[in-house]
């Protein structure tokens, strides 16, 4: 469960997002960090919808009251984050990048090989924490990444102010619901072999999904900025435009502490002040 410090009643905030006047490399000078973002606005919105759907089947099993109404409010968040990067990935299509290969191979990822699969009983339960122990790795790693854009310093950079807030409300929302899919998965099975198996499975695949989004994206391109290097990603970093290595490899380690909570990370007090002051959380009231 959330520490009793952090008792927050987690709902959807119906965000509605403008894109007309966003520019193409909406970093200025930075396609390379643009598009390393972008990647998240073809690979989120099937990753959360298939979030939705494995938590809707672990919700019957729940049997503590508050975790069950903490992962309807995580799931309501979900469904929200998706559609509002589906529409950001619209946006890039509609400008010229195609998005729609890309996005193929996400749902094939999720769909497909992440699915449901034709079982029963034991095996379709040991199917269910199987990819609840997969998503609570994942979250680890958003809850480290909507931390990261809170604090990163985007808009002294010159950030587009609306894709900033899209960013900046989804992840102070991803800080503030850290803990759920950690406490499912503890909740309905909690095997410490199981969760690091799947903190050594996802931490590859979302590198290989950055990397190889962030190459298709500036490929695609149609100013054609040129092509993905590890030099320009190491200079975004240095700027403090994208996550360094370093802090990235720092989040890895925590997980595998037997003792491990993800309300260790993140500020909360932080996020709830964001999701007070974003222009799109306030305009859906």
């Amino acid at each position: 469960m959330t520490s009793p410090d952090e008792q927050l009643v987690l709902h959807a905030r119906d965000v509605r997002f403008d894109w007309a006047a966003l520019p193409a490399h909406w970093i200025p000078g930075e396609p390379q960090a643009t598009h390393t973002i972008n990647v998240l606005h073809l690979a989120l919105p099937e990753g959360e919808r298939w979030f939705v759907e494995v938590f809707k089947q672990a919700l019957p099993l729940i049997r503590d009251p508050r975790l069950a109404e903490d992962v309807r409010g995580f799931i309501g968040q979900e469904a929200v984050h998706a559609e509002a990067h589906d529409g950001a990935a619209a946006h890039l299509e509609a400008a010229g990048v195609r998005v729609r290969p890309f996005v193929a191979q996400m749902e094939w990822l999720f769909r497909k090989l992440l699915g449901d699969r034709d079982l029963t009983g034991r095996a379709a339960e040991e199917w269910l924490v199987e990819r609840l122990g997969i998503i609570a790795a994942i979250e680890h790693y958003t809850a480290f990444l909507g931390q990261w854009v809170l604090d990163a310093p985007l808009a002294a950079a010159g950030a587009d102010p609306v894709m900033l807030d899209l960013l900046r409300w989804h992840g102070a929302e991803e800080v503030e619901h850290r803990s759920v899919a950690f406490d499912v998965f503890m909740h309905l099975d909690g095997r410490y072999g199981r969760r690091v198996r799947s903190m050594a499975a996802v931490t590859p695949v979302l590198a290989w999904v950055f990397a190889r989004g962030t190459r298709y994206l500036m490929r695609t391109d149609p100013a054609r900025p040129g092509r993905a290097s590890l030099r320009a990603y190491r200079r975004a970093a240095k700027r403090g435009l994208l996550p360094t290595g370093r802090e990235l490899l720092r989040e890895i380690r925590p997980y595998f502490r037997r003792s491990y909570h993800p309300s260790e990370t993140g500020n909360t007090e932080q996020a709830v002040d964001y999701l007070a002051s974003s222009p799109a959380a306030r305009a859906a009231g």
